[in-house]
């Protein structure tokens, strides 16, 4: 039986908030920081991303300890309970947006969802410099924790691709990047404006929050989507995954139109 989805975003909710607060205590308290690279010269790991994800497993597994896990930097792990380790998973990315991190730039976040036989069924985004707290349960609708308020979330309603400010992300390999720039240069003078924060769970519920109208991006990793994936969904967005692995999100005004301009670009470079 599937548990309490509601229960289960409280509790990513929580755990995002309060390794949030530590993250953002530690970089205040490291004026430099000293990292790794894992993929490439570009995809870089720190200390706190490693003691962020210890940080989170400790917490989600004490509340469920049969439960599995895959962790951006630990990997993935089967649970230990005859039945509830395979059907409840704990899908986390410590710090989306480790290069915002190293070089203390804002729109770094904590992301945590939960899975259940395979589907996403609560999650929540944590953007500690903002102390902005975004979360969502299956059915539930998704919500947005800032400034002293609580309020749910909608897409914008955005129907024409010309009024449409896009959020978009780049790949830590350098020719994919390049192939990205093209895209961007083909798409750049037919929408509003392009945007990238660096954080694709950042992105993704700035679509849920309508603060952008649409984002897509090539690449994507399921701990980068599973939470923020869920929270614009819940607020109304369409969120696929394309062939040749890039995902897009926005208002369901926005789909048809949006998927054809990026087929047509991407059949162009």
């Amino acid at each position: 039986m599937i548990p309490d989805v509601n229960a289960l975003a409280a509790l990513a909710a929580t755990t995002a908030s309060d390794v949030g607060a530590y993250l953002l205590q530690w970089r205040r308290d490291h004026r430099s920081v000293e990292s790794d690279t894992k993929s490439g010269p570009t995809d870089v790991v720190t200390v706190a991303d490693r003691e962020a994800e210890a940080m989170i497993r400790r917490q989600l597994l004490a509340a469920y300890p049969e439960a599995a896990w895959w962790g951006e930097e630990s990997g993935r792990h089967p649970g230990t309970g005859a039945r509830s380790g395979q059907d409840l998973e704990w899908v986390v990315d410590p710090i989306d947006g480790t290069v915002n991190f190293l070089y203390d730039l804002p729109g770094w976040a904590v992301s945590i969802a939960a899975v259940w036989r395979g589907d996403v069924v609560a999650g929540a985004v944590m953007v500690p410099t903002t102390s902005t707290l975004f979360t969502a349960a299956r059915g539930a609708g998704s919500w947005v924790d800032e400034g002293g308020t609580h309020r749910r979330l909608a897409v914008s309603e955005c129907s024409e691709l010309a009024q449409a400010l896009i959020a978009t992300g780049f790949a830590y390999d350098a020719a994919t990047r390049v192939r990205q720039g093209l895209v961007l240069g083909r798409m750049v003078g037919r929408v509003r404006d392009i945007r990238r924060t660096g954080a694709a769970s950042v992105d993704l519920c700035a679509v849920g929050a309508g603060r952008v109208d649409g984002y897509f991006e090539r690449g994507l990793q399921p701990w980068d989507l599973a939470a923020g994936g869920l929270i614009a969904r819940e607020a109304g967005a369409v969120v696929a995954e394309r062939a040749g692995g890039s995902v897009v999100a926005s208002g369901p005004g926005l789909t048809a139109e949006f998927e054809a301009l990026l087929a047509e670009v991407d059949a162009k470079v």
